[in-house]
């Protein structure tokens, strides 16, 4: 029995292995799918509109804490999907 028999088989890993990459790659990749968002699509560019409002100053802070803050009680901030605490 020749050795030349089974090179195809030890080919055959290489390969199947490179293959499934490529797969892989071309699934999560989408590059056939993918198109040039720059070139192909429209966009309206506009001014900028808005105002600037001052809304007051906070001085002499001394307080390292907002009051009314619920920092400790995570209890009551986090509650189940189902309703009950």
């Amino acid at each position: 029995m020749s050795d030349d028999n089974g090179a195809w088989l030890l080919a055959l890993g290489p390969a199947g292995a490179a293959a499934l990459y490529w797969a892989i790659y071309r699934y999560y990749r989408n590059t056939d799918k993918s198109h040039a968002f720059e070139r192909e699509t429209a966009v309206d560019a506009k001014p900028v509109t808005g105002t600037d409002v001052k809304t007051g100053d906070v001085e002499g802070v001394r307080n390292s804490r907002i009051a009314g803050d619920n920092v400790k009680t995570y209890r009551t901030r986090v509650r189940r999907v189902n309703g009950s605490s």
